[in-house]
């Protein structure tokens, strides 16, 4: 049930509970209400200002909603009731002792607005996991797989360092840019070092989209990228993808019915099917980016996470017209506190966006760069990659075995070559939510696939990841998961 749904239901039980109540009765505490129906305390501001617009109560800040109607006279009885000339600082006096008033925050919901951000989407289960729970929807790397005493040693040597404690460019260090301008071919001009991915998906989609645009989005997608449109006030257009990526043909038909000027794709073992865009796809959506004048944004998240083969080279190096921007990020190959990244961009839409940066703050922290740039000019980095993609790939497989073997009725339609995830179709009949819930009380948290497509899936899938448990937990962690099957 959505949020809108809930408060409309908690609203109509108000609305019933304030008819028995006399006129300046004062309802419970928003706390108090958010306890009695189980619900947020943003549902219940929600519900009561719907109340309030119709007016069967009436919000006071800093005293309480009452139910509204009759005058002051009728209310001034009343031991809790204060008239609107008394000070909002009046304590209130019940069976003999003074209690300061309770905030209440009813107030704010009508004077906010609507949220741009679905927050179901945002507060998926994964963001309220315990030590006892089994990880297996976090995305990113076990304490074991990441370089840890590189970083420690680093982090040492770099503080003791004054550079580490001035004022970077905002558009980075120099040579970390030159760093990551030569994954692409770029030059070092063209790019700009983020605090990590997620915040560079908000700021380019800010950036290069105005508000009340489209942003058109393979699907399933990382639901991530979604809220990052949110953020930036866009519409969401999804568009079918497959073991080979988006469909171009689909692709086209987006595009020419949404006017859309933005799309968002993963061509590199996408999030959560480890799709990859195919060669022949790769030309035709290029093609439809000229065409159409559209950018394209890369989220090229997990090129240092290949397991079998090589990852397919940057889409933005075969743009030479600038219509791709892409990024990259070490917090999902290193570890997740190392919030560097960095947006690749050229002609106009770079400079745009470099002298965006500037708006949002001067730099990322310079001791942050200065730890990047030691470990991806190390020798402990190409050794690094080689141990996580053995230890990845040890984990893939056995999850792979454990769902085959355990999982009765589910189905892996892919194998992922790379990345952390495992794209899993339930067996007909089950239903990702209910599943999702009862593994998440059962100490096991999953990602539920609904929160990966924009529209209605078409079947019930979970997002299993493999990276941030041990090969005993995983297939622990499966076999719960089965049980609840």
């Amino acid at each position: 049930m959505s949020i809108n749904n809930r408060a409309a239901d908690i609203s109509e039980l108000l609305k019933q509970q304030a008819a028995l109540m006399r006129v300046g009765d004062k309802l419970p505490s928003v706390r108090a209400l958010s306890k009695t129906h189980g619900a947020s305390p943003v549902t219940i501001t929600e519900a009561i200002s719907t109340l309030s617009r119709l007016g069967v109560v009436r919000a006071e800040p800093g005293r309480g909603t009452f139910v509204a109607g009759r005058g002051q006279s009728e209310n001034s009885s009343h031991p809790d009731y204060l008239s609107p000339g008394q000070d909002n600082q009046e304590q209130k006096f019940v069976a003999g002792r003074s209690l300061p008033a309770e905030p209440d925050y009813a107030w704010q919901s009508s004077t906010l607005g609507r949220s741009r951000v679905d927050a179901g989407r945002a507060g998926r289960l994964d963001s309220h996991s315990t030590a006892g729970h089994v990880q297996l929807s976090w995305g990113y790397l076990a304490p074991e797989l990441q370089p840890f005493d590189e970083l420690r040693t680093l982090g040492v040597r770099c503080a003791r360092s004054h550079r580490a404690w001035t004022m970077a460019p905002p558009m980075g260090l120099p040579d970390l840019r030159r760093v990551f301008a030569g994954q692409l071919s770029a030059e070092p001009e063209d790019m700009l070092i983020m605090p990590g991915g997620q915040q560079s998906l908000v700021f380019a989609m800010r950036t290069l989209a105005d508000p009340g645009s489209t942003l058109i989005t393979e699907s399933p997608s990382y639901p991530g990228a979604a809220i990052a449109a949110q953020s930036a006030g866009l519409n969401l257009a999804a568009v079918q993808a497959d073991a080979n990526g988006i469909i171009p043909e689909k692709l086209a038909e987006a595009l020419e019915r949404t006017h859309a000027k933005l799309i968002y794709l993963q061509p590199c073992y996408a999030n959560p099917t480890g799709a990859i865009l195919s060669p022949e796809r790769r030309v035709e959506v290029l093609a439809l980016a000229k065409r159409y004048g559209a950018f394209i944004i890369e989220d090229d998240w997990a090129r240092n996470l290949s397991l079998d083969g090589n990852a397919p080279p940057p889409l933005f190096t075969q743009d030479p017209d600038g219509h791709v921007v892409s990024i990259a990020t070490l917090t999902k190959p290193a570890a997740p506190g190392l919030r560097v990244g960095a947006i690749a961009a050229r002609g106009p839409a770079g400079e745009r966006l470099r002298t965006a940066r500037i708006a949002d703050d001067m730099c990322v922290p310079p001791l942050t760069q200065e730890i990047a740039l030691g470990l991806l000019t190390s020798s402990a980095w190409p050794r690094h990659v080689t141990r996580l993609r053995a230890g990845l790939l040890e984990r893939r497989d056995a999850m792979v075995e454990a769902v085959h073997t355990s999982m009765t009725g589910a189905k892996v339609p892919n194998v992922p070559t790379g990345g952390i995830h495992l794209w899993v179709k339930l067996p007909e009949g089950a239903n990702s939510t209910t599943l999702t819930t009862a593994a998440h009380q059962a100490g096991v948290l999953i990602g539920d696939g609904k929160q990966y497509y924009v529209d209605e899936p078409p079947a019930s899938f979970v997002r299993l990841s493999f990276s941030a448990a041990s090969i005993p937990q995983i297939r622990a962690g499966v076999q719960r998961v089965a049980a609840l099957l």
